[in-house]
């Protein structure tokens, strides 16, 4: 499984830049709306430390790399565009929008923090970013209420007597969300609602397709322009307020970890992704250095430039995604000598069969059972995974 990030935001606000810095892909950036126009696929990486040292190894990954003991896994990244006013009805590129954004696993969620531009997208002075994260809340909120509504309408269109329960029909029409009948059922009692539609109201309905987009479309709210001088006070006004308390809010300097990376790219600067800092190592001249204190400065108050720290979070925080690296039980290499070569991203709760079925359905057709390779002890194959387990698979296959 390929985990998708899907970005999101208003037009201008640094959403592409962000995708470029995670990616050093270079797609259009610029200050007016639809710079992107079709989704951008990016590949980006989330960090993980590396469990080749404890076997006193050195692993040679073959995707993604390893930088002092930390292993760089990728991930997608699609930068998605068409997010304006109405979307949900159709507006702009709002089909498309819709339709790319539910490819997403988790979606980030680009703001900008120093209130620099209105809900078009156009400059301006003080706005107040709190509408653009209830902006995209509400715009998301009522695309699945069109389609909880079209769920509803066949229920009760449905011939009486023994036809399916109300969450079969929400979870038919809901599919391509992931609602489940169950997770349907869950949802509709944990708000205190009757299984029988014709009980809700408006605000019931509302309430019902807000909890199951928050369900299955999480976001993680990447504070875009931290750097610039008004974004602090906007950063403690909205991060300290209990209605955002559903929310990850990472800070960020898209602008940061991109010039970081361009510099490490020439020579500039020794620069890790997600570092809290970074080395001077060539020639810059007196702006350069003016421009590289500056960034120096907000990494190190904020732990880095929050790029690599926002998707961590979305795949990490937000969805509990658990990194496993295949291995054997007599040592971390394969039989062409590849150390650790692979570290795969599952989902939570994964179990040794879910992995072995994850890797082909042959090997999960024919599995047997796991090995722990730290302590070389047999593990079932209902047996839960954790981060960074190192497990051999023993099968038939």
């Amino acid at each position: 499984m390929s985990y998708r990030i899907g970005l999101v935001g208003k037009p201008s606000v640094g959403k592409s830049t962000l995708f470029n810095a995670a990616t050093m892909n270079d797609v259009p950036e610029g200050a007016y709306p639809f710079t992107t126009i079709d989704p951008s696929v990016g590949e980006a990486y989330v960090r993980v430390t590396c469990a080749a040292p404890e076997f006193g190894e050195t692993c040679t990954p073959e995707t993604g790399f390893c930088l002092d003991g930390t292993r760089y896994v990728p991930t997608k990244l699609v930068d998605v565009a068409g997010l304006i006013p109405g979307a949900h009805e159709g507006k702009g590129l709002g089909n498309q929008f819709l339709s790319d954004l539910n490819e997403a696993d988790v979606l980030v969620h680009v703001v900008d923090f120093s209130g620099t531009t209105d809900i078009e997208g156009e400059p301006t002075e003080g706005h107040d970013p709190r509408e653009d994260v209830e902006f995209l809340e509400n715009e998301l909120d009522r695309w699945y209420l069109g389609v909880l509504e079209k769920a509803i309408e066949k229920f009760e269109g449905a011939y009486g007597g023994s036809e399916p329960e109300i969450e079969e029909y929400v979870a038919t029409q809901m599919d391509a969300f992931g609602v489940s009948p169950d997770l349907a059922k869950q949802v509709v009692l944990s708000l205190s609602l009757s299984l029988d539609p014709a009980s809700w109201d408006e605000a019931d309905r509302l309430s019902l397709a807000r909890e199951l987009r928050k369900r299955t479309k999480p976001i993680v709210i990447a504070a875009n322009k931290m750097d610039h001088p008004d974004a602090r006070e906007n950063w403690e006004a909205i991060t300290d307020d209990p209605e955002y308390d559903h929310l990850e809010f990472v800070p960020v300097s898209a602008h940061a970890e991109k010039a970081l990376k361009n510099a490490s790219e020439s020579g500039v600067v020794e620069y890790e992704p997600g570092a809290g800092g970074f080395e001077v190592t060539g020639d810059v001249s007196m702006e350069q250095k003016r421009g590289l204190e500056q960034i120096r400065g907000f990494v190190s108050e904020y732990g880095g430039t929050g790029v690599q720290e926002t998707l961590e979070a979305a795949l990490f925080d937000v969805l509990g995604v658990v990194p496993v690296f295949p291995g054997s039980a007599k040592g971390v290499k394969n039989e062409d000598g590849k150390v650790l070569r692979d570290c795969f991203l599952l989902p939570p709760d994964a179990t040794v069969e879910d992995f072995a079925y994850f890797l082909h359905t042959d090997i999960g057709d024919g599995l047997l059972h796991g090995i722990d390779c730290r302590s070389k002890r047999q593990v079932g194959a209902g047996h839960e995974l954790e981060s960074r387990d190192v497990v051999e698979l023993i099968t038939t296959a």
